[in-house]
């Protein structure tokens, strides 16, 4: 059995998906972009003030779920732009200490013209 996890600390879905779901003692977040949770709107113009938003943004998901950044055991990270790797990595690494697997990859586009989307998964 499954649950869905929300919380309004994090910005509300753009589409027909919950923020994560807890699945057993698995928590599977959807994917953050660096959009504010209150207005909406992308924060930042460049990938570290967007990166910032998107840890921030899965802070408050995992939270929500019972979780912090130290039960992450694996992230797939998606950059507009491989040559951004080290500047999103100097952020990700003030977030995730804890050196989980992990998978990051440039993609043609992400939603609403964001520069970074990462997901996580973790465990309770």
């Amino acid at each position: 059995m499954s649950e869905k996890i929300s919380t309004a600390n994090a910005p509300a879905a753009i589409g027909p998906y919950s923020q994560a779901i807890k699945a057993g003692n698995m928590i599977y977040t959807s994917g953050q972009i660096p959009l504010d949770p209150e207005t909406g709107a992308i924060v930042g113009t460049e990938i570290k003030a967007q990166t910032e938003q998107v840890m921030k943004n899965l802070a408050a998901v995992l939270c929500a779920a019972g979780a912090d950044f130290d039960h992450v055991v694996k992230t797939t990270c998606f950059l507009a732009d491989i040559a951004d790797f080290a500047a999103f990595n100097a952020v990700y690494a003030n977030y995730i200490t804890s050196a989980p697997a992990r998978s990051c990859v440039a993609v043609k586009d992400l939603p609403r013209g964001a520069l970074v989307e990462v997901e996580v998964i973790a465990v309770v």
